[in-house]
């Protein structure tokens, strides 16, 4: 994409042995789990139903027509400047549209949904585009040509996840303005066409940014309760609000596997067998890219379908049920792969921005600063933080299977239940730190 720095921290600057690291993280989840079965014997999360309101001064004005237009307009005006540089922009890395789409968007979307919650939906320049149309039209957005099967669920956005993490991870010549003008286009062309047939429900189901935004949103202390006031409530509760559906599986699947596979592709171990085969690194990251998206979701859904079997439960409703408790895990990992790409080559962007047509302008004045490179002088600090990030994920995973399961599993049985879902993560914690530190 860049410059390899999705973290600048290794084995060696932890201050204790990789191993014993790893074998930390995983007693760490282990011992978790049995602490939750002996003190966790109820649900104590009730997702959407929960909160304390906020004052009601705050709640008006989120809701009044005019600040949600202020919100979206912001979105558009963004998205258009950045598009100028897309269009019209030298093909050089000095162009800031390499940096808006894979730093501040891709990896921005995390910080800004955790930290003010599912925004994206009313930043979103596409779903303001369309809502613009329908005024124009006098239709109201909701209404499409079609309706939508109940069956698609989340897969078109699981689907354009992959698509995304193919271009940012895989595909040749992806820092190259004609392949990113190609794949913006894409996306444009089939997001917008899919809320004409469908209407604006097409956003929240098909567009990958939107959903990878809205489940990153739930790990943030704001949500809606039931009765539609603006609330805050405790970031897993918010998490446990999330409704199972079609897709819902295969989408987080497509986020826990590309980022695990984006720190394998940059092991020595892979790149060096990679570059001594006759087939292209294309193909063979391709296919890796698959195999990684593929082995969490069967790994995963194994799990909870033979959760299913030993706590004496219903098994083909379970995956979509337990789904939310990998959010966390992929937040986690988010965090560790991408913290040090986002401070550096994130100021970067932001500097270039100044200079859209790289011809000498300075627009916000950022032209002539220069990026702040202190965090890279604290490696450890670094390594130390990638391990908690990958810990914590996975802690907060358990916490969040665990009360589901007991809410869902017959007292007797909910312990047993969990086992194959402890193995799976266990497994994805030692997996994820060995893929991290194998560069």
């Amino acid at each position: 994409m860049m410059i390899p720095l999705h973290g600048i921290g290794g084995r060696q600057d932890l201050p204790v042995p990789f191993g014993l690291a790893v074998a930390g993280a995983a007693v760490a989840v282990a011992v978790s789990f049995v602490v939750l079965g002996l003190a966790w014997r109820s649900p104590k999360y009730r997702g959407n139903a929960s909160g304390k309101p906020l004052p009601a001064a705050i709640t008006r004005t989120v809701d009044a027509g005019w600040f949600r237009w202020a919100v979206r307009l912001v979105g558009l005006a963004i998205f258009l400047y950045a598009m100028v540089s897309l269009m019209f922009g030298v093909d050089r890395l000095t162009n800031p549209i390499f940096g808006f789409i894979y730093i501040l968007v891709w990896v921005g979307l995390v910080p800004i949904s955790i930290v003010l919650g599912p925004v994206w939906r009313t930043l979103n320049p596409l779903r303001t585009v369309h809502l613009l149309l329908s005024k124009l039209l006098r239709q109201p957005p909701s209404k499409g040509l079609l309706e939508l099967p109940p069956w698609t669920g989340l897969w078109p956005a699981a689907l354009g996840i992959f698509a995304f993490t193919w271009l940012e991870l895989v595909a040749p010549d992806r820092a190259t303005i004609p392949v990113l003008q190609a794949w913006i286009a894409l996306y444009v062309v089939i997001t917008m066409f899919g809320a004409i047939l469908f209407g604006d429900r097409w956003f929240a189901q098909g567009d990958p940014f939107e959903v990878y935004a809205s489940l990153m949103a739930r790990l943030s202390p704001w949500g809606r309760r039931t009765d539609g006031a603006l609330v805050v409530r405790r970031p897993l509760e918010n998490l446990d609000g999330l409704k199972a559906q079609p897709g819902l599986v295969g989408m987080v699947a497509a986020l826990l596997g590309s980022t695990a596979y984006d720190g394998f592709s940059n092991s020595s171990a892979w790149i060096g067998w990679a570059q001594n085969q006759d087939i292209s690194m294309t193909w063979l990251g391709t296919g890796a890219l698959i195999v990684f998206v593929l082995f969490v979701l069967v790994t995963y859904s194994g799990a909870t379908v033979l959760a299913g079997r030993l706590s004496e439960s219903s098994r083909t409703a379970l995956p979509g049920l337990f789904a939310h408790s990998v959010v966390p895990i992929a937040f986690g990992y988010v965090v560790a792969h991408y913290l040090t790409l986002f401070i550096l080559e994130g100021q970067r962007t932001l500097i270039y921005l100044s200079d859209p047509l790289s011809n000498g302008a300075n627009v916000f004045g950022t032209g002539l600063l220069a990026v702040n490179t202190g965090i890279t002088n604290h490696s450890t600090m670094i390594a130390v933080i990638q391990v908690l990030a990958v810990v914590c994920g996975h802690l907060l995973g358990v916490v969040s299977a665990h009360d589901r399961a007991v809410a869902l599993f017959p007292r007797s049985r909910a312990l047993a239940g969990q086992l194959p879902l402890l193995v799976v993560m266990v497994g994805y914690t030692c997996a994820g730190l060995f893929l991290l530190f194998s560069s």
